[in-house]
């Protein structure tokens, strides 16, 4: 029985001028995988991936999620379907406490006449809530909630970033080089996260150039070249290698093919 897709793109083009950074690009991301997406530099996987979380818009195509046709006209459409997107920047607010960065833009307000007219905060609904979804997750090397994201370490930075994701996405989430510019011991604690997050039921879609990562971590591995998915493969029957090559266009589909069958 083939899996059910949650988050599908057909034919997706892009132009920018004469540079073509889509060219007829299909996705399928299952539910419940991880799905890694490679691709050499200025194969478009970036576009790929703006268009799915709604940064880009297409120029024709179509974009599914569970099924139904979407067209989303910045990341907020997205959000509001349940996509959420952790970048490399973490989008974090250094100063700000751990509770206020997991809550950014989507407060809790007190209850109320006056609470939703003046816009107050309620904090401790907040903590209290920052704090169950880290426990959840298991990241109970954060003691105190209230301190701010700057004192953390990069691993923990990333974290509070997966953990908000997780806290807010009802169906996929798309992580931008999670374990870049980390140490081995943060880069394990992170790909732990995500197999927890994945196995809360929430897609995954894992944007990375570290090969030991992708192969230790993806259900499947998406390919892209040239502005096109290249292939699909399943990371048990494929070396590193031949993933490289066909990256770099020395191996092909069909080759691809025959080594999985």
């Amino acid at each position: 029985m083939k899996p059910q897709a949650i988050l599908e793109a057909r034919s997706l083009e892009k132009y920018y001028g004469s540079v073509v950074a889509m060219d007829g690009a299909d996705f399928d991301l299952y539910r419940g995988e991880i799905l890694a997406v490679i691709g050499d530099n200025g194969a478009g996987k970036s576009t790929l991936i703006k268009a799915l979380s709604g940064a880009v818009i297409p120029d024709s195509g179509q974009i599914l999620l569970d099924g139904k046709p979407v067209h989303f006209r910045s990341p907020l459409d997205a959000r509001n379907a349940g996509i959420e997107t952790v970048y490399q920047t973490l989008a974090l607010s250094p100063a700000l406490s751990i509770a206020d960065n997991m809550f950014l833009g989507r407060e809790l307000h007190s209850g109320g006449t006056f609470g939703r007219m003046l816009g107050n905060m309620n904090m401790r609904q907040m903590r209290n809530q920052a704090r169950d979804m880290l426990n959840e997750l298991g990241l109970t090397t954060i003691q105190d909630i209230n301190q701010p994201v700057e004192t953390l370490s990069g691993g923990q930075r990333q974290g509070i970033a997966v953990a908000r994701a997780a806290a807010f996405a009802s169906q996929v989430i798309i992580l931008d080089e999670p374990t870049a510019a980390l140490g081995v011991k943060e880069s394990l604690l992170v790909l732990k996260l995500i197999r927890d997050v994945r196995d809360r039921g929430i897609s995954i879609v894992l944007i990375s150039h570290n090969m030991p990562h992708v192969f230790e971590i993806a259900d499947r591995i998406h390919i892209h070249r040239m502005g096109r998915r290249g292939a699909v493969v399943d990371p048990k029957k494929i070396t590193m290698s031949d993933a490289v090559a066909i990256m770099t266009g020395a191996l092909t589909v069909d080759d691809t093919a025959e080594k999985q069958a």
